[in-house]
């Protein structure tokens, strides 16, 4: 989040009268699919994303200039994407959404799910909707893993 925090954005926002709102929401998911499995459809193949979640989530574009960022880790399988757009840029200046899977047991992992924030106004309230959304989504990429 060092990105979203630089003294730029700061200063632009105090200059307008706009004291920046910064926050973090996060939660864990339980998935009984491979660390593998899971990082590969969110990283190398997210043209699946729409497969395993029909209800949710239209389609996925790749810009070629880069927006939104998604940076993958290779070691650890996270995912980090900011630079989001859409109706999330009419609430939110800035979002980074964090995905960890770490090994439970017994063929588990819990997906860690992490949402910081830039609100644009202190009215907006905290992202939980968001939160929720990427829970679901996780749910129906596990359960397109398992029935596959």
């Amino acid at each position: 989040m060092a990105a979203m925090r630089d003294a730029s954005n700061t200063e632009t926002a105090i200059i307008y009268g706009l004291e920046p709102v910064w926050g973090k929401v996060e939660t864990e998911v339980e998935i009984k699919v491979s660390d593998d499995k899971f990082y590969n459809i969110r990283s190398k193949q997210a043209h699946h994303v729409p497969t395993a979640s029909p209800n949710h989530v239209e389609a996925v574009h790749v810009h070629e200039d880069g927006s939104p960022k998604v940076v993958l880790n290779d070691e650890d399988k996270s995912v980090t994407m900011t630079g989001l757009e859409g109706n999330v840029l009419q609430e939110f200046k800035a979002m980074k959404i964090v995905l960890h899977a770490n090994p439970k047991g017994e063929g588990s992992r819990l997906v860690k799910v992490s949402i910081e924030y830039e609100e644009i106004k202190e009215e907006i309230p905290t992202p939980n909707n968001y939160l929720n959304f990427m829970v679901t989504l996780i749910m129906d990429i596990e359960a397109h893993h398992l029935k596959g």
